[in-house]
């Protein structure tokens, strides 16, 4: 009944279903880090989000039958540029959800596909639309909504009013949307010779080295309490990521694109309940901004994809 009030299949729902709950991860992962973030250094969150997230994702891939045979390469080179992008986005993004609520920095996040698509042009040769053309005006003017409040206050010269640590954020997540849309890049490319389980597979790996490495920058014996949201962040992460993977064996991206929206709702209800902290006025003017311009990109790349299919 389910299937045909959406139009869609089991199949289809089961997708659906999937890729919400990757989003429900992915928010138990991104809350995890920030409750861990006040007492331990960021490498060291980084290191145990890719430690432990590599527990679940052996398991599912010893599921598939793809553990070890499956993860042999013949582009280690593709795998490190892929991994050194995605580790400095990973790095950038706890730094700004430390400096940010968790909405905003998630509503940053959906810039990804905007600049993915830019990128496409540049490096795949791919054309640019006028759709897409709109989702960077929208994209860049969703932006400059969210930021006006301390850019105001910079002209005003309101030095008690500029929010630096609040800037800093903004800085980190927008470095952090084009990093990923490199990231995706990469992926695209290996992905004509290369299994996800092994693209998600040395992603970890080089992430805990990348992790690893800070050991002598400075460490600390976790309490207790955080040492939970250390594990946490791991196993949400590596669950998300199988969650998400799996979405797309049994629906169309295009299908599942309007759920991947609930995360930011997830992500509200998350500041406000657990962290108290309720979205400001200038994120509910920059919401409809950001969302319309990675739903426009979004739609344009389906679109094409769909003539791609057709020839």
């Amino acid at each position: 009944m389910a299937a045909m009030i959406l139009g869609g299949s089991d199949d289809t729902l089961r997708g659906i279903g999937l890729r919400v709950l990757s989003g429900v991860f992915f928010v138990g992962m991104v809350s995890s880090v920030k409750l861990a973030s006040p007492s331990v250094p960021l490498g060291q969150i980084v290191f145990f989000r890719s430690a432990f997230a590599l527990l679940p994702l052996v398991v599912f891939l010893l599921w598939r039958q793809e553990f070890p045979a499956g993860l042999r390469t013949e582009r280690p080179f593709g795998h490190l540029a892929r991994s050194m992008l995605g580790g400095i986005a990973m790095f950038t993004s706890f730094a700004a959800i430390t400096r940010l609520s968790v909405a905003e920095a998630v509503l940053l996040s959906y810039l990804t596909p905007i600049i993915l698509s830019l990128l496409a042009v540049r490096l795949l040769g791919e054309r640019l639309t006028p759709a897409r053309a709109a989702g960077l005006v929208l994209g860049i003017s969703g932006v400059a909504i969210f930021v006006a409040p301390d850019l105001l206050a910079e002209i005003g010269r309101d030095a008690a009013a500029l929010d630096l640590r609040r800037l800093s954020g903004i800085g980190l997540s927008l470095l952090t949307a084009l990093l990923t849309a490199g990231a995706l890049v990469q992926i695209r490319k290996l992905a004509a010779t290369e299994s996800a389980g092994a693209i998600a597979f040395w992603f970890a790996v080089a992430t805990s080295l990348g992790g690893l490495a800070t050991w002598p920058l400075g460490w600390v014996w976790p309490t207790p309490e955080a040492a939970v949201f250390l594990v946490l962040a791991g196993l949400t992460g590596g669950f998300g990521h199988i969650a998400m993977t799996l979405s797309f064996k049994y629906a169309e991206a295009s299908a599942m694109a309007p759920f991947e929206y609930l995360t930011l709702v997830w992500t509200i209800l998350l500041d406000w309940l657990v962290f108290r902290s309720p979205p400001g006025a200038s994120f509910l003017l920059a919401v409809p901004f950001l969302l319309g311009a990675s739903a426009i990109t979004f739609a344009a790349g389906a679109r094409l994809q769909f003539r791609r299919k057709r020839r």
